[in-house]
């Protein structure tokens, strides 16, 4: 799956208004991280992340590591935050976050 820069740009305007809920420390990512960021796509599709000052990764290096782990989708990295996407499998999700379809030029 990758996102279109339409795409992208929604999922961006989305992640504006919600909560950071996963948080990279000093330990890294672990187990235990990947298995609460799975969680919370399931539940959201879309999460924002920070990076800690005293991590020894940057946020755009946590990103891209935890994306492939999740199966997810890296939408942004601005300073020491994140954004991760991930379509629900639940098929009864009422409010699936729907993508802008990609509209090419024949």
């Amino acid at each position: 799956m990758d996102l279109t820069s339409k795409q992208r740009a929604q999922l961006r305007g989305l992640a504006n208004g919600i909560d950071t809920i996963l948080i990279v420390g000093k330990d890294g990512i672990g187990d235990n991280l990947v298995r609460q960021a799975n969680d919370a796509l399931e539940a959201r599709e879309l999460i924002k992340g920070k990076v800690l000052d005293n991590s020894l990764m940057s946020a755009r290096e946590a990103a891209e590591e935890l994306a492939p782990l999740t199966r997810s989708e890296v939408v942004q990295v601005i300073g020491t935050k994140f954004v991760l996407y991930r379509p629900s499998h639940k098929k009864d999700k009422k409010d699936k976050i729907v993508l802008v379809a990609d509209k090419k030029k024949a």
